[in-house]
Protein backbone atom coordinates (compact mmCIF):
# COMPACT_ATOMS: atom_id res chain seq x y z
CA UNK A 1 0.00 0.00 0.00
CA UNK A 2 2.83 2.35 0.85
CA UNK A 3 4.53 1.61 -2.47
CA UNK A 4 1.35 2.26 -4.40
CA UNK A 5 0.73 5.50 -2.50
CA UNK A 6 4.28 6.68 -3.23
CA UNK A 7 3.86 5.79 -6.90
CA UNK A 8 0.64 7.77 -7.11
CA UNK A 9 2.13 10.75 -5.33
CA UNK A 10 5.21 10.63 -7.59
CA UNK A 11 3.05 10.42 -10.72
CA UNK A 12 0.92 13.36 -9.60
CA UNK A 13 4.05 15.41 -8.82
CA UNK A 14 5.57 14.53 -12.18
CA UNK A 15 2.34 15.40 -14.00
CA UNK A 16 2.07 18.75 -12.26
CA UNK A 17 5.67 19.64 -13.07
CA UNK A 18 5.59 18.28 -16.62
CA UNK A 19 2.19 19.57 -17.71
CA UNK A 20 1.48 22.19 -15.09
CA UNK A 21 4.52 24.37 -14.52
CA UNK A 22 5.93 23.52 -17.95
CA UNK A 23 2.68 24.78 -19.48
CA UNK A 24 3.33 28.32 -18.28
CA UNK A 25 4.81 30.76 -20.78
CA UNK A 26 5.21 34.49 -21.38
CA UNK A 27 5.31 36.71 -24.48
CA UNK A 28 7.97 39.43 -24.72
CA UNK A 29 7.19 43.03 -25.60
CA UNK A 30 8.38 42.70 -29.22
CA UNK A 31 6.73 39.33 -29.72
CA UNK A 32 3.31 38.02 -30.64
CA UNK A 33 2.17 34.42 -30.27
CA UNK A 34 -0.32 32.06 -31.87
CA UNK A 35 -1.54 28.88 -30.20
CA UNK A 36 -2.27 25.63 -32.04
CA UNK A 37 -4.30 22.67 -30.79
CA UNK A 38 -3.30 19.34 -32.33
CA UNK A 39 -1.61 21.32 -35.10
CA UNK A 40 -4.59 23.56 -35.90
CA UNK A 41 -4.26 27.29 -35.22
CA UNK A 42 -6.71 28.94 -32.85
CA UNK A 43 -8.84 30.82 -35.37
CA UNK A 44 -11.43 33.59 -35.17
CA UNK A 45 -14.62 32.07 -36.64
CA UNK A 46 -15.97 33.32 -39.96
CA UNK A 47 -13.19 35.85 -40.60
CA UNK A 48 -10.29 35.98 -43.04
CA UNK A 49 -7.70 38.43 -44.29
CA UNK A 50 -10.17 39.49 -46.99
CA UNK A 51 -12.07 41.27 -44.21
CA UNK A 52 -8.95 43.28 -43.35
CA UNK A 53 -7.80 46.44 -45.21
CA UNK A 54 -4.44 44.80 -45.97
CA UNK A 55 -6.16 42.84 -48.77
CA UNK A 56 -7.35 45.96 -50.59
CA UNK A 57 -4.10 46.05 -52.62
CA UNK A 58 -4.77 42.57 -54.07
CA UNK A 59 -6.53 42.25 -57.40
CA UNK A 60 -9.61 40.10 -57.94
CA UNK A 61 -7.54 37.13 -59.14
CA UNK A 62 -5.24 37.17 -56.11
CA UNK A 63 -7.86 37.61 -53.38
CA UNK A 64 -9.15 33.99 -53.40
CA UNK A 65 -5.58 32.70 -53.49
CA UNK A 66 -4.46 34.68 -50.46
CA UNK A 67 -7.57 34.38 -48.29
CA UNK A 68 -5.99 33.30 -44.98
CA UNK A 69 -7.99 32.70 -41.79
CA UNK A 70 -7.65 35.18 -38.98
CA UNK A 71 -6.05 33.71 -35.85
CA UNK A 72 -6.21 34.77 -32.23
CA UNK A 73 -3.04 36.72 -31.46
CA UNK A 74 -1.64 36.44 -27.95
CA UNK A 75 -0.36 39.90 -26.89
CA UNK A 76 2.76 40.61 -24.81
CA UNK A 77 2.50 39.69 -21.16
CA UNK A 78 1.85 36.60 -19.11
CA UNK A 79 2.26 34.24 -17.62
CA UNK A 80 -0.10 32.29 -19.87
CA UNK A 81 -0.86 28.60 -19.69
CA UNK A 82 -1.36 25.93 -22.32
CA UNK A 83 -2.50 22.32 -22.34
CA UNK A 84 -0.06 19.54 -23.18
CA UNK A 85 -1.64 19.10 -26.62
CA UNK A 86 -1.25 22.78 -27.41
CA UNK A 87 1.78 24.48 -28.91
CA UNK A 88 2.72 28.16 -28.83
CA UNK A 89 4.37 29.80 -31.88
CA UNK A 90 6.15 33.05 -31.05
CA UNK A 91 7.36 35.57 -33.64
CA UNK A 92 9.16 38.90 -33.33
CA UNK A 93 7.25 41.89 -34.73
CA UNK A 94 10.18 44.30 -34.37
CA UNK A 95 11.40 46.13 -37.50
CA UNK A 96 14.28 44.24 -39.12
CA UNK A 97 16.88 45.44 -41.63
CA UNK A 98 18.36 43.31 -44.40
CA UNK A 99 20.79 43.89 -47.24
CA UNK A 100 18.70 43.71 -50.39
CA UNK A 101 21.46 41.76 -52.16
CA UNK A 102 21.41 38.98 -49.56
CA UNK A 103 20.23 35.61 -50.84
CA UNK A 104 19.03 33.48 -47.93
CA UNK A 105 19.23 30.27 -49.96
CA UNK A 106 22.66 30.88 -51.51
CA UNK A 107 24.94 33.14 -49.41
CA UNK A 108 27.53 33.29 -52.24
CA UNK A 109 25.06 34.79 -54.73
CA UNK A 110 25.08 38.48 -55.63
CA UNK A 111 28.80 38.90 -54.90
CA UNK A 112 28.45 37.22 -51.50
CA UNK A 113 25.40 39.26 -50.69
CA UNK A 114 27.02 42.67 -51.20
CA UNK A 115 25.70 43.89 -54.58
CA UNK A 116 22.66 43.10 -56.68
CA UNK A 117 23.09 43.20 -60.47
CA UNK A 118 20.50 44.58 -62.90
CA UNK A 119 20.37 45.65 -66.55
CA UNK A 120 19.23 49.13 -67.60
CA UNK A 121 17.15 50.01 -70.65
CA UNK A 122 20.32 50.79 -72.66
CA UNK A 123 21.82 47.37 -71.84
CA UNK A 124 24.17 48.65 -69.15
CA UNK A 125 24.91 46.17 -66.37
CA UNK A 126 24.81 48.06 -63.04
CA UNK A 127 25.32 47.09 -59.43
CA UNK A 128 22.71 48.03 -56.81
CA UNK A 129 23.35 48.43 -53.11
CA UNK A 130 20.89 49.20 -50.36
CA UNK A 131 18.71 47.82 -47.61
CA UNK A 132 15.10 47.02 -46.89
CA UNK A 133 13.27 47.37 -43.61
CA UNK A 134 10.41 45.02 -42.84
CA UNK A 135 8.44 43.53 -39.98
CA UNK A 136 6.16 40.59 -39.42
CA UNK A 137 2.54 41.63 -39.78
CA UNK A 138 0.52 41.06 -36.63
CA UNK A 139 -2.63 41.20 -38.79
CA UNK A 140 -1.62 38.20 -40.91
CA UNK A 141 0.34 35.84 -38.68
CA UNK A 142 -1.30 32.79 -40.26
CA UNK A 143 0.38 33.51 -43.60
CA UNK A 144 3.76 34.04 -41.95
CA UNK A 145 3.63 30.96 -39.70
CA UNK A 146 1.69 28.47 -41.79
CA UNK A 147 1.25 29.89 -45.31
CA UNK A 148 4.75 29.27 -46.72
CA UNK A 149 7.85 27.62 -45.33
CA UNK A 150 10.18 30.65 -45.49
CA UNK A 151 8.16 33.82 -46.11
CA UNK A 152 11.13 36.17 -46.24
CA UNK A 153 12.63 34.17 -49.12
CA UNK A 154 9.45 34.68 -51.16
CA UNK A 155 9.31 38.36 -50.27
CA UNK A 156 12.96 38.94 -51.23
CA UNK A 157 12.47 37.11 -54.52
CA UNK A 158 9.43 39.24 -55.31
CA UNK A 159 11.30 42.42 -54.32
CA UNK A 160 14.31 41.62 -56.54
CA UNK A 161 12.08 40.76 -59.51
CA UNK A 162 10.12 44.02 -59.24
CA UNK A 163 13.32 46.05 -58.76
CA UNK A 164 15.03 44.58 -61.81
CA UNK A 165 11.93 45.18 -63.91
CA UNK A 166 11.84 48.80 -62.75
CA UNK A 167 15.53 49.34 -63.52
CA UNK A 168 15.17 47.78 -66.97
CA UNK A 169 12.28 50.06 -67.99
CA UNK A 170 12.88 53.22 -66.01
CA UNK A 171 12.57 56.56 -67.74
CA UNK A 172 13.03 59.76 -65.79
CA UNK A 173 10.30 62.41 -66.03
CA UNK A 174 11.26 65.08 -68.57
CA UNK A 175 10.90 68.83 -68.23
CA UNK A 176 8.35 69.90 -70.85
CA UNK A 177 8.96 73.60 -70.29
CA UNK A 178 9.33 75.23 -73.71
CA UNK A 179 12.11 77.47 -72.46
CA UNK A 180 14.18 74.55 -71.23
CA UNK A 181 16.88 73.76 -73.76
CA UNK A 182 18.87 71.32 -71.69
CA UNK A 183 18.26 70.14 -68.14
CA UNK A 184 21.13 69.43 -65.77
CA UNK A 185 22.00 65.76 -65.70
CA UNK A 186 19.77 64.91 -68.67
CA UNK A 187 22.28 63.23 -70.94
CA UNK A 188 20.13 60.39 -72.25
CA UNK A 189 22.12 57.85 -70.22
CA UNK A 190 19.83 55.66 -68.13
CA UNK A 191 22.17 55.38 -65.15
CA UNK A 192 22.09 59.18 -64.75
CA UNK A 193 18.29 59.05 -64.66
CA UNK A 194 18.42 56.27 -62.07
CA UNK A 195 20.92 58.06 -59.85
CA UNK A 196 18.95 61.31 -59.92
CA UNK A 197 15.67 59.62 -59.08
CA UNK A 198 16.55 57.18 -56.29
CA UNK A 199 13.72 58.55 -54.19
CA UNK A 200 11.22 57.91 -56.97
CA UNK A 201 12.49 54.34 -57.35
CA UNK A 202 12.30 53.71 -53.60
CA UNK A 203 8.74 55.01 -53.45
CA UNK A 204 7.79 52.81 -56.40
CA UNK A 205 9.22 49.75 -54.66
CA UNK A 206 7.28 50.53 -51.49
CA UNK A 207 4.04 50.80 -53.47
CA UNK A 208 4.66 47.58 -55.39
CA UNK A 209 5.50 45.64 -52.21
CA UNK A 210 2.41 46.69 -50.27
CA UNK A 211 0.76 43.38 -51.20
CA UNK A 212 3.47 41.40 -49.37
CA UNK A 213 1.59 41.87 -46.11
CA UNK A 214 -1.50 40.14 -47.51
CA UNK A 215 0.53 37.54 -49.43
CA UNK A 216 3.17 36.42 -46.93
CA UNK A 217 2.48 38.25 -43.66
CA UNK A 218 5.49 40.58 -44.03
CA UNK A 219 4.99 44.35 -44.16
CA UNK A 220 7.60 46.56 -45.81
CA UNK A 221 8.62 49.53 -43.72
CA UNK A 222 10.96 51.14 -46.28
CA UNK A 223 13.09 50.48 -49.34
CA UNK A 224 16.49 52.18 -49.17
CA UNK A 225 18.40 51.89 -52.46
CA UNK A 226 21.56 53.86 -51.76
CA UNK A 227 23.88 53.18 -54.71
CA UNK A 228 23.74 52.45 -58.45
CA UNK A 229 27.17 51.86 -59.95
CA UNK A 230 28.14 51.03 -63.57
CA UNK A 231 31.00 48.67 -64.54
CA UNK A 232 34.52 50.07 -64.06
CA UNK A 233 35.20 50.25 -67.80
CA UNK A 234 32.14 52.49 -68.25
CA UNK A 235 32.70 54.74 -65.25
CA UNK A 236 35.45 56.88 -66.86
CA UNK A 237 33.49 57.39 -70.09
CA UNK A 238 30.38 58.25 -68.13
CA UNK A 239 32.32 60.75 -66.03
CA UNK A 240 33.58 62.47 -69.20
CA UNK A 241 30.04 62.67 -70.59
CA UNK A 242 28.72 64.13 -67.38
CA UNK A 243 31.57 66.67 -67.18
CA UNK A 244 30.94 67.89 -70.73
CA UNK A 245 27.22 68.05 -70.10
CA UNK A 246 27.71 70.01 -66.89
CA UNK A 247 29.82 72.57 -68.74
CA UNK A 248 27.14 72.99 -71.41
CA UNK A 249 24.45 73.25 -68.73
CA UNK A 250 26.49 75.91 -66.93
CA UNK A 251 26.84 78.01 -70.08
CA UNK A 252 23.14 77.71 -70.80
CA UNK A 253 22.30 78.74 -67.24
CA UNK A 254 24.53 81.82 -67.52
CA UNK A 255 22.95 82.77 -70.85
CA UNK A 256 19.48 82.40 -69.36
CA UNK A 257 20.45 84.54 -66.37
CA UNK A 258 21.82 87.29 -68.64
CA UNK A 259 18.70 87.18 -70.83
CA UNK A 260 16.42 87.35 -67.81
CA UNK A 261 18.38 90.34 -66.46
CA UNK A 262 18.06 92.20 -69.77
CA UNK A 263 14.34 91.50 -69.89
CA UNK A 264 13.93 92.92 -66.39
CA UNK A 265 15.93 96.03 -67.31
CA UNK A 266 13.84 96.55 -70.46
CA UNK A 267 10.62 96.27 -68.46
CA UNK A 268 11.88 98.84 -65.97
CA UNK A 269 12.85 101.24 -68.79
CA UNK A 270 9.39 100.92 -70.34
CA UNK A 271 7.78 101.58 -66.96
CA UNK A 272 9.92 104.71 -66.43
CA UNK A 273 9.12 106.13 -69.87
CA UNK A 274 5.45 105.39 -69.36
CA UNK A 275 5.47 107.28 -66.07
CA UNK A 276 7.31 110.24 -67.67
CA UNK A 277 4.77 110.41 -70.50
CA UNK A 278 1.94 110.28 -68.00
CA UNK A 279 3.53 113.12 -66.03
CA UNK A 280 3.67 115.30 -69.18
CA UNK A 281 0.15 114.48 -70.29
CA UNK A 282 -1.57 115.22 -66.98
CA UNK A 283 -0.88 119.02 -67.00
CA UNK A 284 -2.14 119.22 -70.58
CA UNK A 285 -5.33 117.42 -69.62
CA UNK A 286 -5.81 119.77 -66.69
CA UNK A 287 -5.25 122.82 -68.95
CA UNK A 288 -7.72 121.49 -71.52
CA UNK A 289 -10.35 121.01 -68.81
CA UNK A 290 -9.72 124.53 -67.51
CA UNK A 291 -10.06 126.06 -71.00
CA UNK A 292 -13.28 124.14 -71.58
CA UNK A 293 -14.73 125.67 -68.39
CA UNK A 294 -13.64 129.14 -69.45
CA UNK A 295 -15.22 128.70 -72.89
CA UNK A 296 -18.55 128.00 -71.22
CA UNK A 297 -18.35 131.44 -69.60
CA UNK A 298 -18.14 133.11 -73.05
CA UNK A 299 -15.53 134.40 -75.53
CA UNK A 300 -14.58 137.30 -73.30
CA UNK A 301 -13.35 134.94 -70.61
CA UNK A 302 -10.92 133.26 -73.00
CA UNK A 303 -9.62 136.65 -74.14
CA UNK A 304 -9.09 137.68 -70.53
CA UNK A 305 -7.29 134.42 -69.80
CA UNK A 306 -4.99 134.88 -72.80
CA UNK A 307 -4.28 138.49 -71.77
CA UNK A 308 -3.27 137.37 -68.23
CA UNK A 309 -1.03 134.60 -69.61
CA UNK A 310 0.70 137.11 -71.93
CA UNK A 311 1.27 139.53 -69.09
CA UNK A 312 2.94 136.76 -67.03
CA UNK A 313 5.16 135.92 -69.97
CA UNK A 314 6.08 139.54 -70.54
CA UNK A 315 7.02 139.94 -66.89
CA UNK A 316 9.49 137.04 -67.13
CA UNK A 317 11.00 137.92 -70.51
CA UNK A 318 14.12 140.04 -70.79
CA UNK A 319 13.38 141.13 -74.37
CA UNK A 320 10.11 141.31 -76.20
CA UNK A 321 9.86 141.58 -79.99
CA UNK A 322 6.52 142.78 -81.29
CA UNK A 323 5.33 142.94 -84.85
CA UNK A 324 4.86 146.54 -85.97
CA UNK A 325 1.56 147.52 -87.47
CA UNK A 326 1.76 149.04 -90.96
Amino acid sequence: MDVMTGFVIGFVAWFLVRYGLAGLYTVDQNERAVKTRFGRADRIPNTSTLDDPISEQLNDEEKPRYAYPQVRVIPPGGPYWKWPWERVHKVSVAVQTMNMAQDLEDPTANHNGTMLEAVTKDQLNVGLTGQIRFRVSERNLYAYLFGVKRPIVHVMGYFVAVLRERIANYEAPRNDNAGSLLDAGDTGVSINDLRKNLRDINEHMERECQTAEARYGIAFDASLITGIDPPEEVESALAAINTAHNQVSSEISLARAAADQRIVQSRRAVEIETLNASAEVEPLKALAAQLAELKKAGPAALQTYLRNVRLQLFSRAQKVILEAEQ
